[in-house]
């Protein structure tokens, strides 16, 4: 039994830190089989990932909203109703800090990187259009007798 532990400590010392969300859901899901309610729990905490991650760039104002709504939902600490996140949490015996902790380091993730192909995009000079005397056609340099 000793061994048993050892083992499976050591073997979790070589897990990733990070779970794809469908591995995440996958692992839960084994977890939640048996039950209804918490079936119905899971559903509501993988669509609100869903939305939080989808529309996240969304512009048009239903998108917008649902996105927004997902992410107060995450980081909300109300307990007064039964699927609020905290609540659904503690029926999946999970910590909620887990999930909090990957949503908010994966938009910030995409935020720098949104924000680096903006930098990236305005440091990059525009094109010059051909004036007239430089509009002769382009060939490919086999064809104009280069290699």
């Amino acid at each position: 039994m000793k061994e048993k532990l050892i083992a499976d400590a050591g073997a979790s010392l070589f897990q990733p830190d990070s779970l794809l969300p469908a591995q995440f859901f996958a692992a839960l899901e084994q977890k939640t089989h048996a039950c209804g309610e918490r079936r119905l729990m899971l559903a509501i905490l993988e669509d609100a990932v869903d939305c939080f991650q989808k529309y996240l760039w969304a512009t048009d104002n239903r998108s917008r909203h649902l996105q927004a709504e997902a992410e107060r939902w995450f980081l909300s600490d109300e307990d007064n109703w039964p699927f609020s996140f905290i609540n659904i949490y503690h029926a999946l015996d999970l910590h909620p800090g887990f999930l909090r902790r990957g949503l908010v380091e994966w938009k910030a993730r995409q935020l720098a990187r949104h924000q680096s192909k903006v930098r990236y995009t305005e440091a990059v000079p525009v094109l010059a259009r051909p004036t007239e005397r430089d509009s002769s056609p382009v060939t490919p340099l086999h064809a104009a007798g280069g290699t």
